[in-house]
This record gives structure tokens, sequence and C-alpha cells, in this order.
């Protein structure tokens, strides 16, 4: 997959809908960025790299967070997606599905909304910008939601109920391969009281989250997207934040409310779904040493 006008299908058999996009490389970016916006990432990589291994929820909000102040966006959303093995020929989405969300400031009807819009998804009947952005999956992208969509659409039902209901006017949208099977989501939006985004907010976005491929690689162990062979429970959750921080299992037992006879049969879980056998391999996989857990 080049840069530049992508016209070709990264989903193998699958037949596109629609005309090219152009995508712009991030790494021809720093020279339109203004210093003291260059300097902004510069930060917030560092800051990113300050936090440990038990803090991936805490690290992917600031992330958020930050990119919305740099961008002048009113909400975030960090969608992970997972590519299912077995989904049908004809699937509109070539059996990407979403996995996980991380809403930066949610609320009931956001919440609502995006449930509608994924179970949409699940039974093969997605939104046409959801289709277009699969159609390019395997590519790093970020783009305008003026670019995923189609002439009309703008007045059309979906933008109103998956965009204007919830107060979004306009949204930059990034994919972020991270495995043949997983891709990250990241959506920046802006609301009615905010003029849209620029191409100048594109570029700036896309040169941040372009520079953030251990980040996202730590984001994938942590929530198991893509390399777990089962989702994680909650508890397992904590467990598995106390093991990537080096905490004894005796003291994770501790901190859960746990025996820890308990807390070491959540390990042996975690290891299985990670397809590791010791809290080294499991490190290993956070620090992309090993890329992908045993068959």
């Amino acid at each position: 997959m080049t840069w530049g006008q992508i016209d070709v299908n990264a989903n193998s058999g699958g037949a596109r809908l629609y005309p090219p996009l152009d995508v712009e490389d991030p790494s021809d970016m720093l020279g339109d960025i203004p210093p003291e916006k260059a300097a902004e990432v510069f930060r917030l990589w560092d800051e990113l790299s300050g936090f440990d291994a038990g803090q991936a929820r805490e690290s992917k909000l600031h992330l958020l967070q930050r990119l919305c102040a740099m961008t002048g966006a009113k909400n975030a959303d960090w969608v992970g997606c997972v590519r299912l093995p077995d989904g049908p020929a004809d699937d509109p989405l070539f059996g990407w599905r979403p996995y996980s969300l991380t809403v930066l400031n949610p609320d009931k009807e956001i919440r609502r909304r995006i449930a509608e819009a994924f179970e949409r998804m699940d039974v093969g009947h997605p939104d046409v910008t959801t289709t277009r952005n699969a159609e390019l999956a395997g590519s790093y992208r970020v783009l305008l939601l003026s670019d995923l969509a189609p002439d009309g659409w703008f007045n059309g039902p979906a933008y109103r109920e998956w965009y204007a209901a919830i107060d979004r006017r306009d949204s930059i949208w990034a994919a972020i391969p991270v495995n043949a099977e997983a891709e990250l989501m990241l959506g920046l939006h802006r609301g009615f009281d905010q003029e849209p985004f620029t191409r100048a907010d594109l570029r700036l976005a896309s040169f941040c989250l372009r520079g953030l491929a251990w980040f996202y690689r730590q984001q994938m162990v942590s929530d198991g997207i893509g390399i777990a062979s089962a989702r994680l429970t909650p508890t397992e959750h904590r467990v598995l934040a106390g093991l990537l921080q080096g905490i004894s299992e005796a003291n994770i037992a501790h901190a859960n409310g746990q025996s820890p006879h308990t807390t070491h049969d959540h390990v042996k879980r975690i290891f299985r779904k990670y397809g590791v056998s010791s809290r080294s391999e499991l490190m290993a996989l956070w620090l992309g040493r090993q890329s992908r857990p045993r068959g």
C-alpha cells in the first residue's frame, strides 16, 4: 500500500464500491505545521511515554484530551476494531467489526447512538462512510468526514442520526492498522457551535498520530485487541495492569480484594488468552518483542 491516491482494495476479494481517495503522507507534513504546534506534538509524545504499563486507559484519555485541545475538537472516540476470520463473502465491511469503545466525553445519548450504529454494522448494514473507510483497511489514513461522504450524504438520515443528533457537525477519522486483524479508529468531532475542520487540522492530527506506533501496540495488548483469543473480563483487565507493572500476585490480590488463589486463576486465564506461558512473555508482547501469541 503506497501513499497518495489509494486505488487498491487492501481487503482481498472485495469489490471497491467508491472512487479512490487522496490520502496525504504525514511524513511530508512537518513543513506545513507551525513550529508551536509541532512543539505541542513533541511534548505530547513525551507525556505519553511517561505513563506506566498499568495506565493504559489514563494514557488513552490523555491522548484524546490533548488532540481535542490541539485541533479544537469538542469530543473524541477511540474504537478498537477486529477482523472476523469467517465473515460472509459479501460482507460490506470485509469482516471488520468494532470491538471496544472509549468516548472522551460520554453521555447517555452518545452511547445509545453509537451502540445503534455498531448494531447495524454487526448485521451487515453499515453507513456508507464506514464502508468507504473499511475498503482502505490496512493503510494508515486520516480523513475528513467530507472525504468519506458521497454527494447528498449530509442531507440524509445517517448524518442526522449518527452525527447531528449528538452535536457532531464535522469529524476527522484516523484509522491505524496495528496488525492484519486489528485497527484503531480515532474520531475527533466538532459541534454545531464550531466551524468545520480544515485541511490544516487534518494535517496536524495526522502528523501527531503517525508517530505513535509504540503507543498503539501497548494499547492493543492492554485492551486485548487483535491479540487475545477472547475478551478480558473487567477483573482480568485489573490483574493484567498489575502484571504489566511488575506487581506481585499477592499484592495484586490484595489490591483487588481477592485471595491469592483466585488471582492466580485469573493470571492463568490471561496467559491462555494471550498465548503466553509467563509474565516475561506477556511483557515481551507489550514491548513489541513478540508480535503474535503462539498458536
